[in-house]
């Protein structure tokens, strides 16, 4: 195998999608098919789950995705390496965030970071901020926006951006717009969608633990704008900060509900390991970013 078909594989199990994968890469679906077969036949294991019209990583493709995901950057960084200056600052920096911190959080750091390391690129996961601290933990990403934990760690550099409020959010068009009464009352008698995981799911546990509260929970998903699509619904009233209603696509449309101090604020903003490590570009990155993240502290 070749470094051209770890790429082409890291681009199908990207995609789940040969077309859209093979569009990338500047192959043809048929060829772009038969070099997985290539690559199942000499790793001797089925990547990818073929035998229906949506195609899958296998269990063994999961792990052939990491050691060739590896092996791409760690070209590509070398490759960046040998054509910039020694002292340069070059390479791929991976972020985990919400969509709602694309949008809020990430745009100020992005500027700062393009305008001072030209040759530093983001590869940018998505996903429930629920997930970012396992995501800087296990290595997918060298830094992530989310709440920032109650409870500091030193494995962890926490640097607070912002603090927004929990609150619980209503369709406008929906039938809980005029909900009246404490946040106790609310969680009696109003249907919720809750959080899977997170920090304001742990919250509100702890709290309806403390006040024997028995909520009607309407629905669970992962990550706000989940559980803001299903507000839009009008299934329930959706508990999320307040500075997703106050951004993007949740401006208009909805209404919130003080979910009261004992939930508290979010203290919002960037989470990344306290120690440096890696190679000599991904430590120059590091430094870098660490650099910009204090001085806008």
């Amino acid at each position: 195998m070749d470094f051209f078909e770890l790429k082409a594989f890291v681009s199908v199990a990207k995609n789940l999608h040969f077309a859209r994968a093979a569009n990338e890469i500047n192959l043809s679906p048929s060829a772009l098919s038969r070099l997985i077969s290539r690559l199942e036949e000499e790793t001797g294991a089925e990547l990818f789950d073929r035998r229906s019209k949506d195609i899958f990583l296998t269990e063994k493709g999961r792990k052939f995705l990491g050691f060739a995901s590896k092996c791409v950057e760690e070209k590509e960084n070398l490759v960046n390496e040998f054509s910039q200056i020694k002292d340069s600052v070059c390479g791929t920096l991976h972020v985990y965030a919400s969509v709602t911190a694309c949008y809020t959080i990430m745009p100020p750091f992005i500027k700062k970071l393009s305008a001072k390391y030209p040759a530093v690129h983001l590869s940018v996961e998505t996903g429930d901020p629920a997930g970012a601290v396992s995501a800087v933990r296990e290595g997918r990403a060298e830094l992530a926006v989310a709440a920032i934990p109650d409870e500091r760690s030193a494995f962890f550099d926490c640097i607070s951006v912002c603090r927004s409020p929990l609150v619980f959010a209503a369709a406008l068009n929906g039938p809980y717009v005029d909900v009246q009464g404490s946040p106790q009352d609310i969680v009696s008698t109003v249907p919720l969608i809750l959080p899977k995981a997170g920090l304001a799911r742990k919250r509100f546990d702890s709290w309806i633990k403390s006040r024997n509260v028995h909520p009607e929970v309407a629905a669970e998903t992962e990550g706000n704008e989940a559980v803001m699509a299903l507000a839009a619904l009008g299934l329930g009233i959706g508990l999320v900060p307040k500075i997703v209603l106050e951004n993007g696509p949740y401006k208009e449309g909805f209404v919130s509900h003080n979910a009261g101090n004992a939930l508290g604020f979010y203290d919002i903003g960037f989470i990344q390991k306290a120690k440096i490590t890696g190679s000599e570009s991904a430590r120059k990155i590091r430094i870098a970013v660490n650099e910009i993240l204090h001085s806008q502290a």
